[in-house]
């Protein structure tokens, strides 16, 4: 049997195919070529057109077909990893009623701050291990407070690999794992959160039926199947949240575990057997893949929304005629610390770890004289790798203390200045794997049809490929405190 995993990313849609009987990669590819668009009609504001990632995921499969590699018909299994938090409404024929509102929209941080407050905010987050925020339930309100022709019409809310998976399948569902990503489990109660539906005014009807992470969640339609050269008697057998794929993918299941990833956003990904929850909300806590009520495994998440697309923008503005590998390799070339430039990546809304402040990209220390475009892609990167240490700080604050942590060697720790700054800001040692989302999703398919017999089977094709150590563990420390000096400014102000 094949395995198809697809990852449903901000940028693109990434798939590749596994065979099960070596569990090796056959191919991944993506779609579409340049990055796809985030509609911004006001500060704050994200959105992408649903109906546009259903298009892209059909061209990125046949783009694979078009290898020849494999016969499309041995593909039995379909797992699907997405971008967390966002917003899908559609009306009873399945329609999208409006733009996804995804991850990093901060229009209904107000919402979620005065829900907080009006739900016992530290009881709420006894409770629900998180504070509403900006998260999908807060979306939802919003849509409901400010768009009422929009919400009268809804028949179901989704996450955004739910609407995906109901166009492979025409049935909508979702999974604890997922309808925990908009705040929306009571872990306490072990059930939907009655409290945080009611406060909205919410019914719980336009809730999708919840099935296991690991299940069936629907055989493909048969138009699907014939356009995609596809047997019909495919099933979507995994869905998951990209980070929870992620560790997923990184053999991460087990209390004390840690996965990060450094995408458009940047994750560290820790899973805990505790009840963990930040004061202050800071930091989130998500039921894990492999949550049951006897196996209560819970991710806590620390979410960086400007780590990938700093560097892209800078690229985009800065580096015409470069590549990434050209622009790391003379990055690399600069001494650390970028000769006094430092750069603050929050320009991609408002950040959770900051209190869902808006802070924007700051660029501090250039010299028109000493320094040069290298120094800015230096000086970027550090940045990022010091967003990671805060962000970290907050997880040590609430008891998750990483030995080790995994990463796929793919976008920003391709980079060596990256991975050298991360190892060296935070004194922890990575592990580099070659594995990303889309073959992680495969296997959670493969495991949600019983194709393997166990985790470790499931896992044997996972190598790593090299461990980075810390290094200039001092100056990199000396480096970030100046840093947060200059952040704190900023949050003050």
């Amino acid at each position: 049997m094949l395995l198809l995993g697809i990852d449903l990313g901000t940028s693109s849609i990434k798939v590749s195919i596994i065979d099960t009987a070596t569990n090796t990669k056959i191919i991944s590819t993506s779609f579409p070529e340049s990055e796809a668009r985030i509609l911004s009609d006001r500060v704050g504001w994200a959105e992408q057109d649903p109906k546009t990632w259903w298009s892209d995921t059909k061209e990125a499969i046949k783009k694979a077909h078009r290898s020849g590699l494999y016969n499309p018909k041995d593909i039995g299994a379909i797992g699907i990893a997405y971008q967390m938090h966002g917003l899908v409404v559609v009306d009873k024929a399945h329609k999208p009623l409006r733009n996804a509102i995804i991850w990093c929209d901060s229009r209904a941080v107000e919402l979620g701050n005065n829900a907080f407050s009006q739900l016992g905010g530290h009881s709420f987050l006894a409770t629900h291990l998180n504070s509403p925020g900006n998260f999908t339930a807060s979306k939802l309100a919003w849509v409901k407070q400010y768009e009422p022709e929009v919400y009268e019409q809804i028949h179901k809310f989704m996450l955004p690999g739910d609407y995906l998976s109901m166009c492979f399948t025409g049935e909508i569902n979702s999974n604890i794992s997922s309808i925990s990503e908009g705040v929306l489990w009571d872990f306490a109660a072990h059930r939907l959160s009655s409290s945080l539906l009611s406060y909205y005014g919410i019914v719980e009807t336009l809730v999708p039926d919840l099935l296991p992470v690991f299940s069936t969640y629907g055989k493909i339609r048969p138009s699907v199947a014939d356009e995609l050269g596809l047997s019909s008697e495919v099933v979507v057998s995994f869905k998951a949240g990209d980070q929870p794929n992620n560790a997923l993918s990184l053999n991460v299941f087990e209390p004390g575990e840690v996965a990060a990833t450094a995408g458009t956003s940047g994750v560290i990904y820790a899973v805990t057997d505790k009840s963990v929850y930040d004061q202050q909300s800071r930091v989130n806590t998500f039921a894990h893949v492999n949550y049951k009520d006897d196996n209560p495994n819970l991710g806590v998440l620390l979410c960086i929304n400007g780590t990938g697309i700093q560097n892209s923008w800078l690229k985009k503005i800065t580096a015409m005629g470069y590549d990434y590998p050209q622009i790391n390799e003379l990055a690399a070339a600069i001494p650390i610390g970028s000769a006094g430039v430092q750069v603050l990546p929050f320009g991609n809304g408002a950040e959770r770890m900051l209190l869902n402040k808006t802070v924007h990209a700051h660029i501090e220390n250039m010299d028109f004289v000493r320094h040069d475009a290298a120094h800015l892609w230096r000086a970027a990167q550090e940045g990022i790798a010091f967003a990671f240490r805060y962000g970290l700080d907050i997880m040590r604050e609430n008891g998750i203390e990483p030995e080790i942590i995994r990463a796929g060697h793919a976008n920003l720790f391709l980079s060596n200045v990256f991975q050298q700054s991360f190892a060296g800001t935070t004194g922890i040692p990575v592990e580099l794997y070659d594995n990303d989302g889309s073959v992680g999703a495969a296997l959670g398919a493969g495991m949600g049809v019983g194709i393997y017999v166990d985790r470790k089977e499931a896992f044997s094709g996972l190598k790593k490929q090299c461990t980075v150590e810390p290094n200039e563990v001092e100056l990199y420390n000396e480096l970030y405190h100046k840093w947060k000096k200059s952040l704190e400014y900023k949050l003050s102000i």
